[in-house]
């Protein structure tokens, strides 16, 4: 699958910027934007998102990552925000020498979060969405993830066509549940995670959904270079929110890979 990408900046350094679901790569202009002197970004959108091709049958995470795969190059830097970021934690995994710092914003990977009232919480939160979106459909369907993962952005600012967009989007969320929660890519299995060697920032907001901080604390315990950056005042959607602590954070993480 051929997917659409974006480039951002001029810098000497290469890097891969993966979007959130129901995302698209132009939501990276801002934090590119503040690296433009270090890095020259490849953003794609990803399948079913912005001007890519629609979704084909399969599992949603076994067909993103090969679709964005083809982009990653030895050297980059990989960055990756909420879906995106389970992504480029998967491919670290797979081509771990081709990946020289690796940045995680606000990683859905909810497998990894340990057992605990948090996550229960959380379950039962995305088990109420699950539920609405096959007795309510893909437009309730879509308010109710809004209010889940919006950032606080309340549903009825949305215009109507963006509304059904993320409506549309619905069956790629439900269909994320084996990886993300089941991990059914095998991220977890054995000791590859702690294998990892390059540089790892983990980041999130003070503001967001706590179960984000459960994910961190299970991947800190796994990646042995990980150091994770809270950004004060920000919810999931910090790469727009909070573009320039983002930047700032990817800038700290590939200077790590310079030591």
């Amino acid at each position: 699958m051929e997917l659409f990408s974006r480039e951002f900046g001029n810098g000497p350094e290469a890097a891969l910027f993966l979007h959130c679901g129901l995302g698209r790569s132009g939501m990276w202009k801002a934090v590119a934007g503040h690296l433009s002197d270090q890095l020259t970004v490849c953003a794609p959108d990803l399948p079913g998102h912005g001007r890519s091709p629609g979704w084909p049958n399969g599992d949603p995470h076994d067909v993103a990552t090969e679709a964005v795969r083809p982009f990653l190059r030895e050297g980059m830097h990989l960055v990756g925000h909420s879906f995106g970021a389970t992504l480029a934690l998967r491919l670290s995994l797979e081509v771990p020498d081709a990946v020289a710092s690796l940045t995680l914003v606000e990683p859905v990977f909810f497998a990894a979060a340990p057992s605990g009232p948090i996550r229960d919480a959380h379950r039962a939160a995305e088990e109420e969405f699950f539920a609405v979106f096959e007795t309510g459909g893909a437009l309730e369907a879509a308010r109710v993830f809004n209010r889940l993962w919006g950032g606080g952005v309340p549903w009825a600012q949305f215009p109507a066509e963006a509304q059904q967009a993320m409506a549309d989007n619905m069956p790629f969320v439900v269909g994320t549940e084996p990886s993300l929660w089941q991990d059914s890519a095998g991220l977890l299995q054995g000791a590859g995670l702690k294998t990892l060697k390059m540089p790892v920032a983990l980041l999130r907001g003070s503001e967001t959904v706590p179960m984000i901080a459960e994910v961190h604390k299970g991947l800190t315990e796994r990646l042995t270079t990980a150091e994770e950056t809270v950004v004060s005042g920000a919810a999931h959607m910090l790469v727009m929110t909070h573009p320039k602590d983002v930047a700032d954070a990817i800038r700290t993480n590939i200077d790590r890979a310079k030591r």
